[in-house]
């Protein structure tokens, strides 16, 4: 009886532990977190739909830096994954063709990869390669953006407007009609 009791407060801490952080995050301001409104002052940046989406330098297994904003003017489907995650697995073909199909569009995937949840880049690079994902990728490799984005369950996908704005956001897998359903909305 005794360790089901302390198995019990061992829970409810961890319950609390968990609702305690989620809620610390999601009061910092990117701003004073080392971003800057470099655009429109009147779109606040934040995670909510509404805002700005917070900017972002990661690199791609190339070596190739990657801005969020260097994708202003186009829709973008923010996606944060790792490749041991079914879910994601099961989501990627589907951000292929949405990629292949409205890229013409003004339309990119940009996938962050969370490097610092995966066992090596060797993982990140055979699983792009094994599903032919042609899109551009980057690689949080500490874990500070997907810290930043407020990443707690996986897949998780922000939709950006061309300013930037995120209009929608999704936690789990997506398919291709989600995403198009995504991308018409973030259009109008």
């Amino acid at each position: 009886m005794r360790k089901n009791w302390i198995a019990i407060i061992v829970l409810l801490g961890l319950i609390g532990w968990g609702v305690y952080d989620y809620m610390t995050k999601a009061d910092v301001n990117p701003i004073t977190a080392g971003e800057s409104a470099t655009e429109d002052d009147s779109v606040p940046i934040g995670l909510k739909v509404g805002n700005r989406a917070p900017d972002f330098t990661l690199y791609n297994l190339d070596g190739n830096e990657v801005k969020l904003s260097d994708y202003r003017g186009k829709t973008v489907l923010l996606n944060f994954w790792a490749s041991w995650c079914p879910p994601c697995r099961l989501e990627m073909p589907h951000m292929e063709k949405f990629y292949a199909k409205y890229a013409d569009k003004d339309a990119v995937v940009l996938a962050v990869n969370m490097t610092h949840l995966e066992e090596g880049k060797e993982h990140v690079k055979s699983f792009l390669k094994d599903l032919g994902l042609t899109f551009p990728h980057a690689l949080d490799e500490t874990g500070r953006i997907t810290d930043q984005y407020q990443v707690i369950a996986y897949p998780t996908t922000y939709v950006l407007n061309a300013k930037g704005v995120i209009t929608q956001r999704f936690q789990g897998a997506i398919d291709y009609n989600i995403m198009k359903e995504a991308y018409s909305k973030a259009v109008k």
